[in-house]
């Protein structure tokens, strides 16, 4: 016997024989003929190309475990409890590894999900309490995805401190599903565990209870910022260090105790939270404001725990005694070519703003000059709002990357703006982001134009904050 089926250690032991291996030794490797129908050459093609989306993990069920992949509704490993997951980490260009993706465990049937208030006794809990993860590193390099190496073959389950955070999301996302608004779903609603979307066509659709209107298809998944936290802390055990906020406390509502923490020092000054936390003023830093906000919580910089399994990105917003905010918020860089080969829900921005939850710290100008701090909120788009405005944005901008016009410069040499102007669409715009005109990116054409990115209007992000 190659394993036992019952003992999840067994199964784990026997998967640690993988590790060194790509797919390719995999199938070259196993005679097993009762399991694999077509022959070997017409397997590995097959499972290789990357429109078929579940191949690499059929080849670790098949051609590995000797069983034939199925998509029965139990375990893998029923007899042990344990389900198996395939799936890609990267190296980045600072030496660090992340997920490369989020990892989807379970459909969601939104009729019969509500049903299920018992978590523990839930369909997504019995999937999914014990997962045998296998890491293979990808590499842009290499075309073919069979000579993907398996470097992590770990048995998993959350701990009891991100688990009282996994159990809120799943009710959070019950909820939402038993108030009819399955259809409005997104990935930043929650923490670690989300509801992503399970199909890029968006023709395929389901029914929802308590709402006529049909919602897209929707798996549990746990976050890729969560999956990078566990493949460092758990799998790579490079365990970077990380801050906590939340300390010595088992904690299943985040969003509530990092507000109330941060909010017991509303209408404190930046003077007097400077002198609360020994801040120099005639040191003051450049993020000062960011600083005190971190210091507020208990911590010295973004890279808290928490902030990192979640991907939540603190944004500190100062309101002047006008009642407006002097600068818009920007994202990232996007290259001009790559936008041309998206389509709206593949795309980075919309990856971005839908799986991004942000925590805004908000000082607020008094009649004398001094900020004062105001308040601290989360924040993540709304559904209407990133499939509206945002998208309408999104799609124009690509339009005019696949057909730039012909004039790029006004006759005194400087550039023209070409994309979405601010006054254009009430949410966001497009304008540059470089370090000068000088610094470009190529066009679909060749020619080049300056670095551009996506921003938030700051008219908008004062209304996000007024109907707080």
């Amino acid at each position: 016997m190659l394993y036992d089926k019952t003992d999840k250690y067994s199964i784990e032991k026997y998967a640690q024989k993988m590790v060194g291996k790509t797919f390719n030794d995999i199938c070259k490797e196993d005679l097993n003929d009762a399991i694999v129908i077509e022959s070997g050459s017409t397997y590995a093609l097959t499972h290789g190309d990357k429109r078929r989306k579940g191949g690499l993990g059929e080849i670790v069920e098949e051609r590995f475990f000797h069983y034939k992949a199925n998509s029965d509704s139990s375990p893998d490993f029923k007899e042990a409890g344990v389900e198996l997951k395939v799936t890609p980490y990267k190296i980045n260009k600072n030496k660090s590894i992340s997920a490369k993706e989020r990892l989807v465990l379970t459909m969601i049937d939104y009729n019969s999900v509500i049903n299920e208030k018992e978590f523990d006794s839930s369909h997504f809990w019995y999937k999914s309490q014990w997962l045998l993860l296998v890491y293979y590193l990808w590499e842009k390099e290499i075309k073919d995805r069979l000579d993907y190496r398996i470097n992590y073959a770990r048995l998993f389950t959350p701990s009891e401190e991100d688990l009282e955070v996994i159990r809120n999301d799943y009710f959070k996302i019950i909820e939402k599903i038993e108030a009819g608004y399955a259809h409005e779903l997104s990935e930043s609603d929650t923490m670690y565990l989300s509801a992503c979307t399970k199909s890029s066509d968006s023709s395929i659709v389901k029914t929802q209870p308590n709402n006529d209107i049909p919602a897209k298809p929707r798996a549990f998944a746990y976050k890729s910022s969560y999956m990078t936290y566990v493949l460092n802390h758990y799998i790579h055990g490079a365990k970077p260090k990380y801050e906590s906020i939340i300390k010595n406390d088992n904690v299943k509502d985040i969003e509530a105790y990092i507000t109330d923490k941060i909010n017991k020092h509303k209408g404190k000054s930046v003077t007097e939270l400077c002198v609360d936390y020994d801040i120099k003023f005639d040191k003051t830093p450049k993020n000062l404001y960011a600083m005190l906000a971190y210091r507020m919580l208990g911590i010295t910089s973004n890279n808290a725990e928490e902030f990192v399994k979640a991907n939540i990105k603190v944004k500190t917003i100062r309101i002047d005694k006008n009642n407006t905010i002097k600068e818009n918020m920007s994202f990232p860089t996007f290259d001009f070519i790559s936008i041309t080969k998206q389509d709206w829900e593949e795309s980075e921005f919309y990856e971005l703003l839908s799986s991004t939850k942000f925590l805004f710290i908000v000082y607020h100008e008094q009649e004398d000059g001094i900020y004062i701090f105001n308040h601290a909120q989360f924040w993540n788009i709304p559904y209407k709002t990133l499939n509206g405005e945002v998208k309408d944005v999104w799609e124009k901008t690509k339009q005019i990357a696949l057909n730039p016009p012909s004039e790029l410069k006004h006759a005194n040499g400087k550039y023209r703006g070409i994309f979405p102007k601010k006054t254009d669409n009430p949410v966001c715009h497009v304008r540059p982001h470089g370090r000068d005109s000088r610094d470009t990116l190529p066009l679909l054409d060749g020619r080049e134009y300056p670095k551009q990115c996506f921003w938030l209007n700051n008219s908008y992000v004062l209304s996000v904050i007024e109907n707080n």
